[in-house]
């Protein structure tokens, strides 16, 4: 099974789409055994979703191949080493398991910054240490690939790719990373749940992008397709993506996916556009 379950929403409110706020503990739970029973074996978290690898830790993930974040470094780390070490026993211990199949950093420009040049040889040491087994990015745009793919090489590449955001194919870099044996995980393929709604739900302020959302729709309807049949099946049909990153805010919307993850055969025409406005969801307070 190429999905993997993304848990943001098991610890902070997140998605322009969600209105059932955070995941509890409960629904969490039936969202993990329901994701087990389905041969899900991938779960996606980080340190910057608030308390999503606590409610894992409490809940119990062995047997998963578990991907967490480092987030941002601030400015007052002190000892590099130190905090990295720190920060990755925490998340261990949080989520309870003794290594971790992905650790990605969530602002991997900061390898380029002066004073952090022994960041990634610290992410190395934890991998030949055993910590983790793979090192790699957490990208918002391929080009952030651009200035990081010459001087260091990760094992995993985490990036946005959907029907309307082909930026990691259009630059090329899906297929670079894939000829350099990276795995890619792909995530936001609902644009945040913006894929999903329709115009009496959507907020306003995309109806900037009124003729591309239309097109859209009468697609769907022309052909019979779901919303989430029709996302899902266009990143699982990418044989070159080894994982497609999928949070949830309730079991039921979990079901509909995986059930729509049958249907590989389906996928939409180009709708593909470049506006980051739309396309990154950090623009949208602006819009």
């Amino acid at each position: 099974m190429k999905i993997a379950l993304g848990t943001a929403q098991f610890g902070i409110h997140y998605g322009i789409a969600n209105t059932n706020g955070q995941v509890d503990k409960t629904e969490a739970e039936s969202i993990l055994a329901y994701a087990r029973h389905h041969g899900v074996d991938t779960v996606d978290t980080a340190i910057a979703y608030g308390s999503s690898e606590q409610c894992l830790g409490e809940i119990g993930v062995d047997g998963y191949h578990i991907v967490t974040k480092l987030p941002e470094i601030p400015a007052n780390y002190g000892n590099l080493k130190l905090w990295v070490d720190n920060a990755v026993q925490r998340s261990l211990k949080t989520l309870g398991v003794k290594s971790l199949s992905g650790l990605l950093l969530h602002r991997p420009s900061q390898l380029l910054d002066p004073d952090k040049q022994d960041l990634w040889d610290l992410l190395i040491q934890l991998k030949n240490d055993g910590v983790v087994k793979k090192i790699g990015f957490s990208i918002y745009a391929a080009d952030e690939l651009d200035e990081l793919w010459g001087l260091f090489k990760p094992d995993l590449v985490q990036a946005p790719y959907n029907v309307f955001d082909r930026r990691l194919d259009e630059s090329g870099w899906l297929k670079r990373l894939s000829i350099g044996e990276v795995e890619i995980h792909v995530r936001s393929i609902f644009l945040q749940g913006l894929l999903l709604m329709n115009e009496g739900n959507r907020p306003k302020k995309f109806d900037n992008w009124l003729p591309i959302w239309r097109k859209w729709e009468n697609w769907l309807s022309q052909n019979g397709i779901t919303p989430v049949q029709a996302a899902v099946s266009f990143s699982l049909s990418d044989e070159r993506i080894a994982r497609v990153v999928v949070g949830v805010d309730s079991l039921y919307q979990f079901e509909k996916i995986i059930t729509a993850a049958s249907n590989t055969g389906l996928f939409p025409e180009s709708f593909k556009i470049n506006d980051e406005r739309l396309l990154n969801p950090s623009f949208w307070s602006e819009l």
